[in-house]
């Protein structure tokens, strides 16, 4: 579980982040929405240490971040894995290569300790014959399964997605969240991911943060965020004409 009490993160004179508190719990796919400069890219690198608030405490299951001395900070961070927006693979390595990369920087396990690790998280992202090929060859989705197994290969308590359905296909956008929920429940991560992507909020939003101008302006579920009267909220989510008919569809039911 991680839970951020009123943080507060500046650059120079920009306020960005304004006293934002929430609470994402472990076995949940977490996500936070809002629109382009909302915050929610400084928002996950303070939840990954990227960046330190000026003000308010972030605890990773009740350890808090800002009273871990430097060792204590880096044996944290090795408990994250992340899933970047262009799934940052190695060009010149293999996928197998790409994805025991933590296992040589961080770990001191023999080479077959590390294939076995590899062999696992591979076959879990149901990639069984993509050993020897490079990220060039495979396909985005394929590539973005890579980056997954990569991110769980030193087995997180924290798993951080920054857009993961970036550029694919619907369909292959649905495989993917469904993988990471998988994952997520499978292994009890405390799953954070920053999104703009509505299908995944409705198809794995357990608990979703919405952002605005720095602010927490809402918090809920899948099933809440189309039962809310908030307006920043729903001007949001029904931006595009699909989620308008859908917003439609629920008022009719309900009356």
């Amino acid at each position: 579980m991680i839970k951020v009490e009123n943080i507060h993160k500046s650059f120079g004179d920009a306020h960005v982040l304004k006293g934002i508190s929430a609470t994402f719990d472990s076995g949940k796919t977490n996500l936070i929405i809002g629109q382009s400069g909302s915050g929610k890219t400084v928002f996950l690198k303070c939840l990954l240490g990227l960046f330190e608030p000026e003000q308010g405490n972030i605890n990773y299951n009740e350890r808090m971040y800002s009273s871990l001395s430097t060792a204590e900070k880096r044996d944290l961070r090795q408990e994250m894995g992340m899933v970047f927006q262009g799934s940052a693979l190695f060009d010149s390595m293999t996928v197998e290569d790409n994805v025991m990369f933590p296992l040589n920087m961080f770990t001191k396990q023999s080479r077959a300790e590390k294939q076995e690790r590899v062999d696992f998280v591979l076959h879990r992202v149901n990639l069984v014959d993509a050993h020897k090929k490079y990220p060039s060859e495979i396909s985005g989705g394929m590539q973005k399964r890579v980056a997954i197994a990569r991110a769980i290969v030193m087995n997180p308590s924290y798993l951080f997605c920054d857009e993961p359905n970036s550029g694919l296909d619907p369909k292959t956008a649905i495989l993917i969240d469904t993988l990471i929920q998988e994952i997520t429940k499978e292994y009890n991560i405390t799953t954070v991911i920053n999104t703009h992507d509505m299908n995944s909020v409705m198809e794995i939003g357990e608990k979703i943060i919405f952002l605005k101008d720095g602010l927490k302006e809402w918090e809920g579920t899948n099933k809440e965020i189309f039962k809310t009267d908030n307006t920043a909220v729903t001007d949001f989510v029904y931006s595009s004409e699909l989620f308008k008919k859908v917003r439609q569809m629920y008022i009719e039911e309900r009356n």
